[in-house]
């Protein structure tokens, strides 16, 4: 078995690598965690996030399946229901629809079915989201669509830190978890991580810069723009406060209502179509909460309401510093 402890020092990782690590310390640490999936075992997973766990913990925790996401979602529930805490990886967040049956209807509903008699504590974990030049079903950014479920929770961590703190956090919790790994950062800006097994607060965002004068909001990949914006904004004598909202459901709307208070300016950033998106609910609420100390409307940047473009397509498609800088600028200047 592994050994939580064998790394006391700092190493730099990956978002990926911070996800792997997590991994492994949770399956240490509780012998009820099993992980599976497609490729999970042997190969690792697609993009390797997996790698090791097999070797370490056994065919009987890690466990290649069949390529039918359904199938895995209900065997996650009967394990969770049971007692296990299973990590379902389903391969793309595109191919997470075949599932939906199983989370919508038994994941989520399953506590309050039973009255509290049975509980639900299985994370699904997924990539997501575009720019690594995949083809279709392969970049979908639908979070939107989870965050509407009563009962589960979703994640959207953005760095490595994150990415490590949030899933061990997610693993232990009772009930379902969503756990979104977005794609474009799974290799980008590695950071110093100490696998000291600390978990971070569910249901909390995390505010990555304080400013003054202006409020971005973001999470997932989208984050990584976002913050460039902040340093090009910065360089004009314009201090944004930057929010990585990492909850999606449950949101945390004191934060993000106290920084609006704060700035009374705000820009929400994500990947995701504009209709419907987590966007549009964050500012609705920051309506309902802070509606006399706004001096500008919110402004959304968002991709368009088309499905991800193959990659001739994408910086065209993602949400870019340019397009940030324009809201920005838009809610900057509004008297």
């Amino acid at each position: 078995m592994a050994d939580p402890q064998r790394n006391p020092e700092p190493r730099s990782l990956t978002l990926l690598e911070a996800v792997n690590l997590a991994l492994h310390r949770a399956m240490a640490e509780d012998p009820d965690v099993v992980v599976l999936g497609e490729d999970v075992g042997v190969n690792g997973g697609v993009f390797r996030a997996t790698l090791g766990l097999r070797d370490a913990f056994g065919f009987k925790r890690v466990l290649d399946t069949p390529l039918a996401e359904n199938m895995i979602a209900g065997l996650s529930i009967g394990m969770a229901a049971q007692g296990l805490k299973p990590v379902m990886e389903i391969q793309f967040m595109g191919f997470i629809y075949a599932a939906m049956e199983q989370l919508v209807s038994h994941a989520s509903r399953l506590r309050n079915r039973t009255r509290g008699r049975l509980s639900c504590p299985l994370v699904l974990r997924t990539p997501m989201g575009a720019g690594i030049r995949a083809p279709e079903h392969h970049s979908e950014a639908t979070e939107a669509m989870f965050a509407h479920i009563p009962g589960i929770r979703v994640l959207v961590p953005s760095s490595p830190a994150r990415a490590y703190g949030l899933l061990l956090a997610a693993i232990d919790d009772p009930d379902p978890v969503i756990f979104l790994e977005p794609t474009r950062l799974y290799r980008m800006n590695p950071q110093p991580l100490l696998d000291d097994g600390r978990r971070l607060p569910l249901d909390s965002c995390f505010t990555l810069r304080e400013g003054g004068d202006l409020t971005l909001v973001s999470w997932g990949a989208s984050v990584h723009e976002t913050l460039q914006a902040a340093d090009v904004l910065g360089e004009r004598g314009v201090q944004a406060e930057v929010i990585d909202v990492a909850s999606l459901k449950p949101l945390d709307l004191d934060t993000l209502e106290a920084s609006v208070r704060k700035t009374g300016r705000c820009v929400i950033v994500h990947e995701a179509p504009k209709s419907g998106g987590l966007g549009a609910e964050i500012a609705a609420s920051l309506y309902e909460r802070a509606l006399l100390d706004l001096q500008a409307p919110i402004q959304r940047v968002t991709a368009p309401d088309i499905p991800p473009p193959l990659y001739r397509l994408e910086t065209l498609y993602l949400p870019s510093v340019a397009d940030i800088l324009a809201a920005c600028e838009g809610v900057l200047s509004y008297a």
